[in-house]
């Protein structure tokens, strides 16, 4: 998918993939720095293959904030909407109960943004 990949948007910024753990082994850094790609893959504790240079980077500690509110809506979905055991057959309809459990989070979200604080 990566090889595929469309043209940046900007020729002045690198394209960044971000990736789970479980990608953070070094030929997968290595294949994308070739394809001259950052890779913001999430570092294990010990024994990471992303460059310290990287991980230093103001741009990859955003990639890391950006992917846990990703992981947290997905989980939501799972967890308290209806994703979690999804009871239909059909993409149109799988894709209708997406759409209706992401549009509750995303009210329940914007009550939360809202809010008044103290």
């Amino acid at each position: 998918m990566l090889e595929r990949r469309p043209a940046p948007r900007h020729a002045d910024r690198p394209i960044t993939v971000g990736a789970d753990r479980g990608y953070d082994v070094a030929e997968f850094i290595e294949a994308l720095q070739d394809m001259n790609m950052v890779p913001h893959v999430a570092a294990k504790t010990q024994g990471s293959a992303v460059p310290e240079a990287i991980k230093e980077t103001e741009g990859y500690a955003v990639s890391l904030r950006r992917r846990k509110m990703i992981e947290e809506a997905f989980g939501w979905v799972k967890e308290i909407g209806t994703l979690g055991r999804v009871m239909l057959r059909g993409l149109d309809r799988i894709r209708g109960e997406v759409l209706l459990n992401f549009a509750a989070y995303n009210l329940v979200r914007l009550g939360n943004l809202l809010a008044p604080s103290d």
